[in-house]
Parts: structure tokens; C-alpha cells; sequence
């Protein structure tokens, strides 16, 4: 049974192949007796950021993609697909996500993609650049559902490495070449954005309150320390006074000073404690 199954193969081939030859040859005929209007049908321009692929009867034709410049096609039985190799932008829309810690938020990205095989692009999918954006848009949603808010918040760099990476794998059968993936946004819910404002603003106000609280408790050594040195050495106290004085007077405003000599209050507590 094998057998005969191949050998109804090979007879199959072999009837196709010399039907096509057959055809060739009468397309050739055709050329050459409708010179030279033939030749406007025949010869075909690409750009250089595009290539042809040409199928002659259904086949591939041998060489791979033709172009960029001239290249030439037989009328009837050969037909040609435009591929353009240039880099395309596909904005991927918004997609609601469900992250790993359950919070529902919005991500959009962006795409950037070529196609580096013309031929395979042609050959083996109907759409590359169709199935290449749903791919994109299911790829976001899958790596965005499998991590926390806050890793989608901090890590963007990290997660688009990723992405393209997955889609440089799954678009390399289609002749597909992903050069880079952006994650241009994450909006999160109002009630969830007023949350984290509250949070980050009691954060804040603790810290600040730290902060208040270590500067009084330096500042409270820093007067010990200088009540110890005024403490030791009496006329220190008079050169602060002094001091004061100077730095008062030359704000230039309207305080009245009214000096008091230190010796004089000395003088009344000597003899506050002196026995009557």
C-alpha cells in the first residue's frame, strides 16, 4: 500500500512537472511574439526597501526574493507579492490587565518590527504583520498578568526585554524580526491612585517628623555643650551677650534694647544669699 501510495505520488509529479514545462515554453512563445508590448508585462521594478517573491504556477520560484531594481516575470503563469522590509510602529492598544497581586490596571506599548525573510514571510503565514500585533497584544497581557503592581511599576526595562524576547521566538518562523518593545504606560484605577497618594503622603510626614525629632535632639547637645563652656568660663556669657547685641542692631528694625550689666545682677544675688 505504501508503495503504490508513493508511486501515485511520483506520477503525479511527474505530470505536473511536464505540464509546467509545457506551460513555460507556450508563455515564452507568447513573449516573443508580442514584442516589444510583452516587455511592459514582463519587467517589473522594486524598491530597494522592498522585495518580490515570485511563484511561478503555484511554486516558489528558485533564487529566493528578487529585487531591489529590475527583475523579470513570464505573463500568465507567474505571479509576484510586494514584501516591504522596512521597520514598522504598532501601537498596541490599551489592554486591561489583572496583575499577580489583583489589581486591575490599563498597559499600553509599543512594538517595533521588520520582516528579515521576505519568503518565509509569504510562505508560511497569511498575515505576518496581522499575526505579529495579535501576538503582541496577547504577549503583553500574559507577561503583565503573571507579576505585581509593583514590579509593572519599577521594572518596565526588565518586562519589555522580556517580551521581546518571547516574540522574537515565536516570530522567527514567520520571517519576522522584533527590534524593540516599549511599555509606554500603566494607568491604574482613581481609588487606587488616591490610595497610593495617601500612602506616599503619610510615608513622607513620617520621615519628616523623624527628621524634626534628630534635628532638636542635636540641637539639644549642641546647647548642653555650650551651657558646659559658658558654665566654665563667666565672661563667655558677657561676649554672647555682646554678641546678640551686635546681631540685633544690624537687622535695622525698630527693637529697643535696653542693656543690663551682668555685674549688676551678680552683685544682687551675692547678696540675696548672704545671712541677714
Amino acid at each position: 500500500m505504501v508503495v503504490t501510495e508513493a508511486t501515485a505520488n511520483e506520477d503525479v509529479d511527474s505530470e505536473s512537472k511536464t505540464c509546467g514545462k509545457i506551460l513555460v515554453v507556450l508563455s515564452w512563445m507568447l513573449v516573443i511574439l508580442t514584442m516589444p508590448f510583452s516587455l511592459f508585462i514582463c519587467f517589473k521594478v522594486v524598491q530597494e526597501y522592498e522585495r518580490a517573491v515570485i511563484f511561478r504556477l503555484g511554486r516558489l520560484l528558485s533564487g529566493g526574493a528578487k529585487g531591489p531594481g529590475i527583475f523579470f516575470i513570464l505573463p500568465c503563469i507567474d505571479t509576484y507579492a510586494r514584501v516591504d522590509l522596512r521597520t514598522r510602529t504598532y501601537d498596541v492598544p490599551p489592554q486591561e490587565v489583572l496583575t499577580k497581586d489583583s489589581v486591575t490596571v490599563s498597559v499600553d506599548a509599543v512594538v517595533y518590527y521588520r520582516v528579515h525573510n521576505a519568503t518565509i514571510s509569504i510562505a508560511n503565514v497569511e498575515n505576518a504583520h496581522h499575526s505579529t500585533r495579535l501576538l503582541a497584544q496577547t504577549t503583553l497581557r500574559n507577561t503583565m498578568g503573571t507579576r505585581p503592581l509593583h514590579e509593572i511599576l519599577s521594572e518596565r526595562e526588565t518586562i519589555s526585554g522580556n517580551m521581546q524576547l518571547s516574540l522574537d521566538e515565536a516570530t522567527e518562523a514567520w520571517g519576522i524580526k522584533v527590534e524593540r518593545v516599549e511599555i509606554k504606560d500603566v494607568r491604574l484605577p482613581v481609588q487606587l491612585q488616591r490610595a497610593m497618594a495617601a500612602e506616599a503622603e503619610a510615608a513622607r510626614e513620617a520621615r519628616a517628623k523623624v527628621i524634626a525629632a534628630e534635628g532638636e535632639q542635636k540641637a539639644s547637645r549642641a546647647l548642653r555643650e555650650a551651657s558646659e563652656v559658658i558654665g566654665d568660663s563667666p565672661a563667655a556669657l558677657q561676649l554672647r551677650y555682646l554678641q546678640t547685641l551686635n546681631t540685633i542692631s544690624a537687622e535695622k528694625n525698630s527693637t529697643i534694647v535696653f542693656p543690663l550689666p551682668i555685674d549688676l545682677l551678680t552683685y544682687f544675688i551675692k547678696a540675696r544669699e548672704e545671712p541677714v
